[in-house]
C-alpha cells in the first residue's frame, strides 16, 4: 500500500499494508491522535485506496479517482462535520448519513464517510451509528476521526479498527528550506499585490497537503514580521488577518488548491 504521504507512524503503515495485501482493508476504521499526527492525511489516503482504479500500490495518486479525492471533490466520499459551529456531529447528522449509505455510489465500487471529531459525538448519535457499522452495505466504509478514541462507546469502539497515530515532528513535515523558499514566494506576491505573481505563488500549495498547517503558521509570522518593517502596513496586516482564518480551515478536509483559491479571492477583494 502506498502511504509515503503520511509522515511518521511506520508501524502503522507497515500494519495496514499487510492488512491490504492479505485481507483488504476493514469497513471501519478509528483514525486516533493528536493535532498534527496526521489523521487526515490518512484519511484521505485510506479514501483514495478504497476508490483508486490504478494498477499496483494502492493509491496509485495518478487515477482520476485518486485526484479527485486529493481534490476533495470525489461524489463518493463524503465529510460528515459541523464547521460552521464548531459542535459535535448530531444524531440527526447520522440518520441522514445511514439514509445515504444505501444508495449506490456515483462513481466507484464504494461510498467512504469521514466522521469529523468522532470521539465528540454524544451518545445518541453514537448509537445511530451502530446498526450502520454492524449491518452497512458492503461498499460503505466509515473512518472515524477522533483526538481520542477514549471518547467512544464501547460497542462502537468494537465495531471498528483503530489505527493510533503518532505525533509527526515539524522536521519530518517538509524539508525546511523548500517550505521557507515557498513562504518567502507567497509572501513576496502578497506584499507587492501582483495579482498574477499572487495567483502563481498560490498554486504552489498544490501537493503540500500534508505540510499545509507548518507552511501557513510560518507564512502568517513572516507576514507579521514583514507589516512591522513596512511602511504601508495595511495589506500586509490584511494578509496575515486571512491566512490566519486558512490556517483554521488547512485542520478540515479542505485541498491545498481550495485554500490558494481563498487565499487569492481573498486579497483581490482588498485590493
Amino acid at each position: 500500500m502506498n502511504l509515503s504521504a503520511l509522515k511518521g507512524n511506520e508501524k502503522l503503515k507497515d500494519q495496514l499494508s499487510r492488512q491490504e495485501g492479505e485481507r483488504g482493508l476493514s469497513h471501519a476504521y478509528i483514525l486516533s491522535g493528536p493535532p498534527g499526527s496526521g489523521k487526515h492525511a490518512l484519511a484521505r489516503l485510506l479514501a483514495a485506496a478504497m476508490l483508486c482504479t490504478g494498477q499496483g500500490e494502492k493509491p496509485c495518486g495518478r487515477c482520476g479517482p485518486c485526484i479527485k479525492v486529493e481534490r476533495a471533490v470525489h461524489p463518493d466520499v463524503s465529510v460528515i462535520s459541523d464547521p460552521e459551529t464548531g459542535k459535535p456531529i448530531t444524531v440527526d447528522q447520522v440518520r441522514q448519513l445511514r439514509a445515504d449509505a444505501y444508495i449506490r455510489p456515483n462513481e466507484g465500487e464504494r461510498k467512504v464517510y469521514l466522521l469529523e471529531e468522532a470521539d465528540r459525538m454524544n451518545p445518541s448519535a453514537q448509537n445511530a451509528m451502530l446498526k450502520l457499522l454492524e449491518e452497512g452495505p458492503p461498499y460503505a466504509a466509515f473512518l472515524l476521526i477522533a483526538g481520542s478514541s477514549g471518547g467512544l462507546l464501547q460497542t462502537v469502539r468494537s465495531r471498528c479498527e483503530e489505527l493510533a497515530l503518532s505525533p509527526v515532528g515539524r522536521e519530518e513535515v517538509l524539508p525546511d528550506p523548500e517550505r521557507q523558499a515557498l513562504v518567502q514566494k507567497l509572501a513576496d506576491a502578497l506584499e507587492r499585490s501582483e495579482e498574477l505573481e499572487l495567483m502563481e505563488a498560490a498554486l504552489s500549495m498544490e501537493g503540500k497537503r500534508e505540510e499545509l498547517s507548518a507552511l501557513l503558521d510560518d507564512l502568517w509570522m513572516e507576514l507579521g514580521s514583514r507589516a512591522v518593517r513596512a511602511g504601508d502596513r495595511r495589506r500586509l496586516l490584511r494578509a496575515a488577518e486571512l491566512v490566519k482564518q486558512l490556517r483554521g480551515a488547512a485542520r478540515l478536509n479542505v485541498s491545498a488548491g481550495q485554500l490558494s483559491g481563498w487565499l487569492c479571492a481573498g486579497m483581490f477583494e482588498a485590493t
